[in-house]
């Protein structure tokens, strides 16, 4: 049977006249007398009493009224309750991010935006591979990229610039000398992130390729960040990342005119044709905080 057969009925019965119910319905009034039409044949009884001043219910039309009225109800409270439907953001929010960015960028983000919106719950999975959003049921996600995102599945905001910049401890720079040019960068130790391409070191009209290895090789910022807290030698951190560390004075930067564009960072969400709500909502605060609080340049 077709549940839009019987709303049609629902909404004859309810207002005695198909001219009231179309217009309510927002269809043309043949649409609905074809559709009571149907649903009588469909049934094999007649639903309607219809004279040229009234439209009433008969026996049958009555009998069917009292039955379907309340569960067309129940049905319309339903779908107007979803969550993502709602004004105000709801729900379980799944996002993922790499373990540096969801520590440093997000905490303090999701930490305001839940206390902002009490009635949404915030599902953080923090993890460096690039995560299948609609393979693994996610909703969003916080990701760095080089390239221009092409993934068709997805839709992605800019959110800004990354670049890393070339810190060491004052320690380190006791021993070892402060280099003023990156010509001076190869009789230093370097602690690097691992890379297959050099990377691009650009400064005051130049650019130096600076091959990725070292004496140590890592794939994680917060490594990086205690080893040369820890005097191990230089290397690149996020400026985001080192700027605690340069206020308290346990990393310094070392030729601050010189930096590395490590990619661009993205919100990242599926592509569905009505974003859910909580997932607008989130994108928009995130946007926000980081026009308060840019990523540094």
């Amino acid at each position: 049977m077709d549940l839009n057969q019987l709303a049609l009925f629902a909404a004859v019965a309810e207002s005695s006249s198909f001219s009231t119910a179309a217009k309510k319905l927002g269809v043309p009034k043949s649409s609905v007398s074809r559709g009571i039409s149907r649903l009588e044949a469909s049934l094999g009884v007649q639903l309607l009493h219809r004279t040229t001043r009234r439209v009433a219910l008969s026996t049958a039309g009555l009998a069917l009224y009292e039955r379907v009225a309340p569960t067309l109800a129940s049905l319309r409270k339903s779908v107007l309750d979803l969550p993502e439907r709602e004004e105000e953001p709801s729900g379980v929010l799944r996002l993922t991010a790499v373990v540096d960015w969801g520590s440093t960028l997000l905490a303090d983000v999701v930490t305001r935006f839940v206390a902002r919106y009490p009635t949404v719950k915030v599902d953080l999975h923090l993890d460096n591979r690039v995560v299948d959003l609609v393979a693994e049921g996610f909703d969003a996600a916080v990701r760095l990229s080089i390239n221009p995102l092409r993934d068709s599945s997805l839709r992605a905001r800019k959110l800004g610039p990354l670049s890393l910049r070339i810190y060491a401890s004052p320690g380190y720079l006791a021993r070892k000398g402060t280099p003023r040019h990156p010509r001076e960068l190869a009789s230093h130790t370097w602690i690097s992130f691992r890379s297959p391409k050099p990377f691009r070191l650009e400064g005051p009209g130049e650019t130096v390729l600076i091959p990725q290895g070292g004496a140590i090789v890592c794939d994680d910022m917060f490594f990086m960040r205690e080893a040369l807290r820890l005097g191990a030698g230089i290397g690149f951190l996020p400026t985001m990342l080192a700027e605690p560390e340069v206020a308290e004075g346990r990393l310094v930067p070392v030729m601050p005119r010189w930096s590395i564009l490590a990619g661009t960072m993205w919100f990242v969400s599926t592509a569905e044709r009505h974003m859910p709500r909580k997932v607008s909502a989130f994108r928009d605060f995130l946007m926000e905080a980081l026009r308060q609080r840019p990523l540094p340049p």
